[in-house]
């Protein structure tokens, strides 16, 4: 059993996915993706991620729908879950003040400052 955390990245651009998982797998991580939100949501369930890096704008099921959905599961809420996207800065402030659901854990814009990321990954899965 690997005590690596694993990370479930959900983003329908398939080479941005891979700069993420050669990213995240160069320092230390396990990673798992999706295409989707619809994918996601089953890939989370499956795999049972530490973190989840999620775009927002996707086919079959966005990144809204799928934070909805995850934050309103008794099992799944408590999961990390960090933006990661190209949508303004306006977003996080928008899915922050949600009633609905809490704001995300971390919001990081596209194009990615890889630092920037692997710093707020650490900080949220350390023990």
């Amino acid at each position: 059993m690997s005590d690596k955390k694993k990370i479930l990245v959900i983003d329908d651009e398939p080479q941005f996915a891979m700069f993420l998982v050669t990213l995240l797998e160069d320092n230390g991580y396990a990673t798992v993706t999706a295409r989707d939100g619809r994918e996601g949501l089953e890939k989370t369930r499956t795999e049972r991620p530490d973190l989840v890096l999620l775009d927002i704008t996707m086919p079959e099921k966005s990144g809204v729908k799928y934070y909805r959905e995850l934050k309103e599961d008794p099992d799944l809420k408590g999961l990390p879950v960090v933006i990661v996207t190209g949508i303004s800065k306006d977003f996080e402030k928008f899915i922050s003040t949600r009633r609905q659901v809490p704001a995300p854990e971390g919001y990081i814009s596209k194009p990615v400052d890889q630092k920037d990321l692997l710093a707020t990954i650490g900080k949220l899965l350390a023990p």
